[in-house]
Order: structure tokens, then sequence, then C-alpha cells
């Protein structure tokens, strides 16, 4: 992939009514449940980023037919739960650690073997998180030496029913367990720790699957039918994250963002921007298939620094970075902690984002779990994104809170989960000056 830097002018405001692009968490389990159903499947609002067309690409591989009316909107002819074929290669998820957790789920419980590697980034991810509870179901599957990538699958005979205590809040071993599940005799159940985005579990009972949640205990019994359906996927809150702090922070700044996924799996952000004193307000509350969605208005801010409640950090783990941009134009100290998940993400997150913060002139300490800004002007200067989409974009929008201009480097990964993001952002009124 070439490598693309953008340089960013101080200032701007954000003004006008946007989408934002289709969740990710829910395009990759579209693609996946739609292809282990009986049927056809009809999906509209799907994010064609890098990521979730990775998805895509996999299930094609295996014999499912997925044909692509437009940019978001999918057709996906499904084979059964025991329908798919053995890949003519390995499958290449690219970026995409979600979907590498998820299929992994599937792959373990099928008659053929298998190998699922990914780019430079996801083979440093770990993915011991998921094997461990695999083999644990019976399943034959292993990573490198260190429990990383490539995944190597063989066939087994049966997988097994287990009841398994989530060690972390996690979203992705949470479902890779239950997709194994699927094909277990018995129940499967899972318990976490503190709660996670709940996609997994709307979606299977959209396709008709029975899910069970007492509490923090989610289980399913194995060896059912999906039934194809027909999906609404709700504009993606993290990717809305951006235009929330970026109009909070710039000024004369009113945007409405229309049709986004308010899951209270996932709405930690809305929360801890509420908490900063943000005028944020949620209108038009209504429901698309199994997943509640919202109109969210935004308007400039003076936004303090607060100590974000743990409490709410699992439920906005993908949009903290852009909240470290919010916390930097606060005025006050904000403290994050338990955020220790972020280590682990398309890069280490917490190094990554306090290199760039005091880069562009802001005093931020990294910690074990988290950060401690001390809100301060934003000066400018060059940032390395290392080459993580979710660093590249929040950098890009420090530049509406900076005194001089901000170049972003490698921003070219940001088309895996948002793309248009700068077509966008101009539109608003982010002022993008070069792009080489």
């Amino acid at each position: 992939m070439k490598s693309i830097n953008t340089t960013l002018q101080a200032g701007g405001s954000m003004n006008g009514v946007v989408t934002v692009p289709g969740d990710k968490s829910c395009s990759h389990r579209a693609v996946i449940f739609g292809s282990l159903a009986d049927g056809v499947t009809n999906v509209t609002g799907f994010l064609a980023g890098e990521d979730s067309l990775n998805t895509a690409g996999a299930f094609q591989s295996m014999g499912v037919e997925i044909d692509r009316f437009n940019e978001t909107s999918l057709t996906i002819k499904g084979v059964g739960l025991n329908g798919l074929r053995a890949p003519t290669g390995v499958i290449d998820m690219g970026n995409a650690g979600t979907g590498m957790r998820l299929i992994a789920g599937i792959l373990a419980a099928q008659h053929f073997g298998s190998s699922i590697i990914g780019d430079e980034s996801l083979s440093g991810r770990p993915m011991g998180r998921v094997i461990t509870p695999l083999q644990k179901m019976g399943a034959d599957i292993s990573g490198d030496s260190q429990g990383k990538p490539p995944l190597n699958i063989k066939p087994v005979s049966a997988i097994n029913a287990i009841h398994y205590d989530l060690p972390v809040a996690s979203a992705q071993v949470k479902s890779c367990v239950l997709l194994a599940g699927l094909y277990a005799k018995g129940e499967v159940s899972v318990t976490e720790p503190a709660p996670t985005r709940d996609h997994t579990e709307r979606m299977l009972r959209s396709f008709g699957y029975a899910v069970e949640t007492n509490g923090n205990k989610i289980s399913l019994q194995g060896c059912g039918k999906l039934q194809a359906c027909d999906l609404v996927i709700p504009a993606d809150i993290s990717s809305a994250a951006f235009l929330m702090v970026a109009a909070s922070i710039a000024k004369d700044s009113d945007v409405t963002i229309t049709g986004v996924g308010v899951n209270p799996t996932r709405t930690g952000v809305i929360d801890i921007l509420k908490l900063m004193g943000a005028d944020l307000t949620i209108k038009n509350e209504r429901m698309a298939g199994a997943e509640p969605i919202a109109d969210i208005h935004i308007k400039s801010a003076n936004l303090k620094g607060i100590d974000v409640p743990e409490r709410l950090v699992p439920l906005a783990i993908d949009e903290l970075p852009v909240v470290f941009i919010a916390a930097a134009m606060a005025e006050g100290t904000t403290r994050i902690t338990g955020a220790e998940e972020l280590r682990v993400k398309e890069s280490d997150r917490i190094a990554a984002m306090a290199e760039g913060l005091v880069a562009i002139g802001v005093d931020a300490t990294a910690t074990e779990d988290g950060m401690i800004i001390n809100g301060s002007q934003i000066t400018g200067g060059v940032v390395e994104t290392h080459f993580d989409h979710r660093i590249a974009m929040s950098f890009c929008v420090a530049a509406l809170g900076s005194s001089g201009p901000i170049t972003v480097n490698d921003t070219q990964h940001i088309e895996t989960s948002f793309p248009g993001f700068f077509d966008l952002m101009s539109e608003l009124g982010m002022k993008v000056d070069s792009t080489d």
C-alpha cells in the first residue's frame, strides 16, 4: 500500500448534516451470519472498507456467493452452517483483527483445514485469547510461538460445548466462542467480567437463532440453524466519534450525524464527552432491525478535564484515541485508567497517542493502562500514525484545535474503517491542505 502523508491547516469550523459509513463490527457479522444462513440475506448500509471486504473475501474463497449492488448493498447466498468448502489457499484477513478472531471460531469447527494470515500489523496482535478457549472446545488450532498469526487450523471430529469465563472483557473473544458453539452439541456459554458490545447476540437473534442473556452470562444451544434475513447496518459510532470531537473543539461548529448506532454497549464515548461538557444531543431514536439508532447533534463547547469512569472504558475502547484529543483541548487534567486493552490494538494506542500528543505540543503522559493529559494549546507538528487508522483520524481532528498545521504520516490506512474520510471532513469544514 502506497504511503500517504496528509497536512492539515490549523483551525476551521465544522457545519452540516452528514451520515458516516456503516458500522464495522456489524458489517463483519452480517457477512459471517449471512454466509452460514439458509437462504439469501440482503444487507444495506454495509461498510465498504478494507477490513469488512476482507471478511467477505474470506467467505467467497470458501464457496459463498456474495454480490455487491453498490458501495453499501450486498446480497449473500448462504450455504448453511455445514456448507462451507475448503478455501483454495490461505485466508488473508489483511488488517482485520475482528474478522480473524471471529472467523477462527467458525473454521475451528469445519471438516477441512485452513490457515489465516494478516498484514504486518495484524501479525503482531495476540490471538492466544481465542486459541485457548477454542482448544478447550477440542479445536486443533495454533499460532506462532507467541500465540500470534498465522493461525493454523486442522479438522477435528467434534467441537465440545463448554462454559468459558472471559479473563478480559472482549466482544471478539466472546463472539469467537459463541460462533464455534454453533457447531457444538449442547449448551455453550460465556461469562464476561464487564459488558462488551452485543452485536453478535442481537444479530444471531435476527437470523432466528436463540441466544440467552442472563446478567453477564450469554449462552446458546449448538447445532441449530440460521435463517436468512434482511439487515440494515447502522452508521458506525466509532466513526461518528471523530465528528463529535471535531465539532466540540472547533469554533462556531454545528454538526448533525444521522442514523448512528446507539447500542448501549457502544455509547461510552457519548457519556464521556457529556461528562466533559460537550454540547451533544441524541435525537430521533429508532430501531434499524435489532439495533437502536439515532441522530446526534453536536455544537462547539468549552470542554473540561475529568477522571474518566472505568466502567465507561470498555464501552468506548475504540473511541478513546479521539477522546484523548478532546482531553488535549479541555481545561484541566483528564485521567484515563483501565484501558490496557489499547496496547494490543492495531498499534499500541497508548504509546502512539502519547507520542503524537507530545509531538503537537500537548502535556501528555502514558501510563500502563491509560493516559494523563493536561489540557493545553495544540501547537502543531508532525505525527507518526504507526499505520493505525484510528490514530491517523484522531490527529487529523486535532488540527481543528491547533494553532499551527499538523502533518499526519501514513493516513492511507484510514480506508480500513472510514472510506471517504477526508472528503466528508472537508465538506464539513476541515482544512485539508495537501495529501502526498
